[in-house]
């Protein structure tokens, strides 16, 4: 069982930079493969950024490429999420989630990909 505990949301203007990060329980967090997800309201949860534990890979959407890069620091069981050059459309909740290593690649860029989610952390990006 792991628990996922994201901070670090909050209201930025266009253009600035914001880190989320996410604590984990368990002491396997270094074999859980970790992403990203964001749900702006009245949509669904859309795919931001998966790093995987086996490979190292790291897979990001288009839409933030060049523009965020997750990380892991394994001792601190925490996934980071470093965003710059926010815009408008990046207004969402944003979740942590984990995969116990049970899912393929392609459904890792979707939500059922994931054995455990956050709660989530909102970020504002006004114009």
């Amino acid at each position: 069982q792991v628990q996922l505990v994201e901070s670090g949301g909050g209201l930025v203007q266009a253009g600035d930079s914001l880190r989320f990060s996410c604590a984990a329980s368990g002491r396997t967090f270094n074999r859980y493969t970790m992403g990203w997800f964001c749900q702006a309201l009245g949509k669904e949860r859309e795919f931001v950024v998966v790093t995987r534990w086996r490979s190292g890979s790291t897979y990001y959407a288009d839409s933030v490429k060049g523009r965020f890069t997750i990380s892991r620091d394994n001792a601190k069981t925490t996934v980071y999420l470093q965003m710059s050059g926010l815009k408008p459309e990046d207004t969402a909740v944003y979740y942590c989630a984990a995969d116990s290593d049970t899912a393929g690649v392609q459904e890792l860029f979707t939500p059922r990909g994931y054995d455990y989610w956050g709660k989530g952390t909102q970020v504002t990006v006004s114009s």
